[in-house]
């Protein structure tokens, strides 16, 4: 087995440009290669020397940490014929066990005596980019502790892979299949893009001056800590509750922000019209597309427009779910403005865009994210996603009769919004309006995961439901006594992993995964055979707690961060994590056919024969694996040049 760890140095921003630009840049180098066979001294390659035979030759499994890098390089620099399938990334293996992926982070969190060394940063500044006279810098004795700090890094992971349970032959192929769409990338509409960042900067250049006359000149710029002041000293009593945190300071983030401009459009005596208008231009600025344009053409490809290495496997260290680096799609708003060709021209041609398009020109261009990615001449893009796969997920995981009565009216065709509704309301399902069909909606969407008033009450502000507390309680109380089966099988995980602290070495069962806790680890097996767990979970006096991988610890501290498991959080991961896993044999299924995006619960292929390709993503994505008989799925799909919604 081969470990191996690469520094290089280019005129290529990184960071800016994305790792398949900058291997395939002309200013980059290799500067060494530290590598190590198995558990032999680690060796180093230095800039100049001839790679060694043992390196170009080899034909077994290559070990790097995020390893598309070292791939990438290896390929394309040095032209060697490695294989794909060659290589295992030990980040995504520490992803998969739920520890964090960098590897500074990775070493402290499992407090092996190898760490990262941290003087690497400041090597990289002095060594790796251009000095301000535009030259290298080729200090001997900087380029040494260079060498070592690479060797240092191999020593790490090495050891770091060696403690973590190994990458199963399913998860490496998962891994695979998930580098091969990174590699294929997702094209560019490059002239949409660069039209949307010159609209966005001029809309947000002007922002200053319009919260300046707005304020009368107490505040010019929106993201200014006045704004705050200045808006609750206009506000009514009743208003200022909706700006205050749960521990009573003043806030305007996203969520005061949002609160307060529908509560503007209810009540507009409470919210003067300049303070609505204030507001209104503070989150449209929040929101501004700017800077996911910005990406999107910095990391394109030149040549053929395409963005490559969207995707990182396992990224959602909780579940295993992909997350995007990046170009960040799985972050774009999925609404999509109307006829989106006629938008594009007028926005290529600088004509006004709003309100034609939507209602403010950051509504158009946020609306625009997706469909800015389009498929090749002579190719369709076929967009499919499952339907209501949580809401099937979670009652089929459960294993109980009432839940599995929930699925049959998935399988019939039935609506669930308005089933929810009419128990809710005591009507026929028949005779359920828009609107309860509406508040239906919102329970299966925040309560399936033991939310409570403030879950329905949030999904409920997305959705445009604003509802008083006591009405958001009945609302809760009735989709529980609709579903008693919910609110068992969160009792049933509960007792389960809590029983598993409590006997370490025995298994558990609750519905369809199975606890168990070494001692150190609180693991789940979910039906796929897939394994999580919860690292270094404690069982302390108000329940169970764990490293959260996700938290960063300051620079201090003595502990990584930990978070509390209950009931809601582990039927949660149970569901994504179940859902994550049907899609990762979807995309076995499905690569050979092109795909060049996954989003949450979406397969995007790129195709020449649209037909056949939504015949065959229709078959994958209704049929449920080998073990997940019983649960029934259904897509939606669609055809288009477009990514859209």
């Amino acid at each position: 087995m081969l470990y191996i760890d690469i520094e290089t140095r280019s005129r290529c921003d990184l960071p800016a440009r994305g790792v398949y630009n900058y291997a395939s840049d002309k200013s980059t180098e290799v500067l060494c290669i530290a590598y190590a066979f198995d558990d032999d001294e680690v060796k180093l390659w230095r800039r100049g020397l001839k790679l060694p035979v043992k390196l170009v030759n080899y034909t077994g499994q290559i070990r790097a940490h995020n390893a598309a890098f070292e791939r990438l390089l290896l390929t394309r620099c040095f032209g060697l014929a490695y294989k794909l399938e060659q290589f295992y990334c030990t980040a995504a293996a520490a992803r998969s066990n739920c520890y964090p992926g960098a590897l500074a982070d990775v070493a402290r969190f499992a407090g092996t005596s190898m760490r990262k060394d941290h003087k690497g940063a400041a090597l990289i500044r002095k060594l790796c980019v251009p000095q301000a006279d535009g030259k290298f810098n080729d200090d001997p004795a900087l380029m040494a502790e260079l060498y070592e700090y690479c060797r240092q890094d191999v020593r790490t992971m090495r050891e770091i892979d060696r403690a973590l349970r190994p990458l199963t032959d399913t998860e490496l192929a998962d891994y695979h299949v998930n580098e091969r769409i990174n590699d294929r990338g997702v094209m560019l509409d490059v002239a949409l893009a660069q039209a949307a960042i010159r609209y966005s900067t001029a809309e947000l250049s002007e922002a200053g001056d319009i919260i300046a006359h707005l304020t009368g000149g107490e505040v010019t710029s929106t993201k200014s800590p006045r704004l705050r002041a200045w808006v609750w000293d206009r506000l009514s009593t009743r208003a200022r509750a909706l700006m205050l945190n749960p521990d009573g300071r003043q806030s305007l983030d996203k969520t005061a922000r949002a609160n307060l401009i529908r509560y503007a459009e209810e009540y507009p005596d409470e919210i003067p019209c300049d303070v609505a208008d204030a507001l209104q231009l503070a989150d449209d600025v929040a929101a501004s597309s700017t800077a996911k344009f910005g990406r999107l053409v910095s990391l394109s490809d030149m040549a053929d427009h395409r963005v490559r290495g969207a995707f990182v496997f396992a990224g959602g260290s909780a579940t295993g779910r992909a997350s995007s680096y990046g170009a960040q799609v799985h972050n774009f708003p999925r609404r999509c403005v109307k006829d989106a060709d006629a938008c594009r021209a007028a926005l290529v041609q600088g004509l006004p865009v709003a309100p034609t398009y939507g209602i403010r020109t950051t509504d158009v261009l946020k609306g625009l994210l997706r469909p800015a990615l389009i498929a090749n001449a002579g190719h369709s893009l076929v967009v499919a996603d499952w339907s209501s796969i949580e809401a099937r997920v979670t009652p089929w995981a459960s294993r109980s009769i009432p839940g599995q009565r929930k699925l049959d009216l998935f399988r019939t065709g039935q609506d669930i919004y308005k089933h929810n509704a009419a128990a809710t309301y005591g009507v026929d399902v028949e005779s359920v309006t828009d609107a309860q069909r509406q508040v239906g909606k919102v329970q299966e969407l925040a309560l399936g995961f033991a939310g409570g008033v403030g879950a329905f009450a949030a999904m409920g502000r997305v959705y445009g439901l604003v509802v008083t507390d006591a009405e958001a309680e009945r609302m809760v109380k009735a989709w529980r006594r609709a579903n008693p089966w919910a609110v068992e099988y969160w009792t049933v995980l509960e007792h389960a992993y809590t029983r598993a602290m409590r006997n370490p070495g025995h298994e558990f069962k609750a519905g369809r995964v199975t606890y168990m806790y070494d001692g150190a680890h609180l693991w789940y097996a979910l039906p796929s055979g897939r394994v999580l767990c919860y690292p270094y979970a404690r069982l302390d006096s108000d329940g169970v707690s764990y490293a959260k991988a996700a938290w960063k610890p300051a620079a201090d501290a003595s502990e990584w961060p930990r978070g509390r498991l209950w009931r809601g959080l582990a039927c949660e991961n149970i569901t994504q994590a179940v859902a994550a896993d049907v899609l990762r044999e979807a995309l076995r299924l499905l690569e050979p056919d092109g795909v060049v995006l996954h989003v949450h619960d979406e397969i995007v292929i790129e195709t020449r024969d649209p037909a056949r390709v939504e015949a065959a993503m229709r078959l994958v994505m209704c049929t449920p694996p080998a073990w997940a008989e019983g649960l029934p799925l259904g897509a939606q799909i669609s055809t288009m040049v477009r990514y859209g919604k």
